[in-house]
């Protein structure tokens, strides 16, 4: 998965807007204006990308667990926030996919429900 990949898988969630809130090399896909993933531009160029993702805090440590490549969120929660190295290989696209769509998807249901309605 290349930044390219993950932006175009990102931004046809329903509802999804990207933003630099912080600077400009740190990209941010929100849902209802709240963050659901973060990435460093500089770290894809460095060959060292890295995504913070929202994810169950039970489910957090299982993957943490049994994967090097997921650690507690860097600058975020530790116990809600995971950051996952992509290019370490040892995560399957469809699983980094699915990490997304957790994420995506914990953020939807902290929405109220007229925005959460917006989405239907």
């Amino acid at each position: 998965m290349n930044i390219e990949q993950l932006r175009d898988y990102c931004i046809t969630k329903k509802g999804v807007t990207e933003h630099f809130p912080f600077d400009e090399d740190v990209l941010v896909f929100k849902v209802g204006n709240k963050m659901f993933l973060l990435t460093s531009l500089k770290n894809w160029e460095k060959n060292e990308a890295t995504i913070n993702l929202k994810c169950d805090p039970e489910y957090a440590l299982g993957l943490r667990a049994n994967y090097e490549s997921v650690e507690p969120g860097y600058h975020m929660s530790k116990k809600h926030w995971n950051t996952i190295s992509l290019y370490k290989g040892e995560l399957a696209i469809p699983l980094v996919k699915q990490l997304i769509d957790d994420s995506y998807d914990l953020i939807v249901k902290s929405l109220s429900k007229k925005i959460r309605e917006t989405l239907q």
